[in-house]
């Protein structure tokens, strides 16, 4: 299969380059956790700006700062900061790192997908069975988190 009939074809092979693959759903789960946990800081930090009437709608003041952090993070490294922990980054179908684009459109989906119990499912199993372990916002925008040390 050729570059021109090969919509991946950036990405490194799973069956010829499996390490970059290796263990990414795992690693994706510690980052969502270590991002989840600094976006409720983060929330944390912008509530007095908000003259402390952002407590009544925390949860949508939460979104709006995960929002910006993971638009912002992955566009300026291709990764978020629970990525680069993890030493994993997001690559799009042709193998480069992410623009402001695509790590906009890439955070519509993932939110959209979180908000929904039954494409996140989806979007979960995806990540554990496919062979370059891409959800289902991942396989819509030929993106794919890979091992940064591979």
């Amino acid at each position: 299969m050729t570059h021109m009939t090969d919509p991946y074809w950036g990405l490194p092979d799973p069956d010829l380059h499996a390490e970059f693959y290796a263990d990414v759903p795992t690693k994706r789960l510690i980052a969502f956790v270590v991002d989840t946990v600094l976006i409720v800081l983060l929330s944390l930090l912008v509530l007095p700006f908000t003259a402390f009437t952002g407590i009544f709608f925390f949860p949508v003041l939460m979104m709006l700062v995960g929002f910006v952090y993971r638009v912002a993070t992955l566009a300026g490294g291709s990764a978020t900061l629970g990525m680069r922990l993890s030493a994993i980054e997001m690559r799009d179908a042709r193998g480069q790192r992410l623009g402001l684009f695509l790590a906009f459109w890439h955070t519509v989906l993932f939110s959209v997908f979180f908000a929904s119990m039954l494409l996140q499912a989806a979007s979960i199993l995806m990540m554990l069975t496919g062979a370059r372990a891409q959800g289902l916002h991942d396989l819509l925008l030929g993106t794919a988190a890979v091992n940064r040390a591979a």
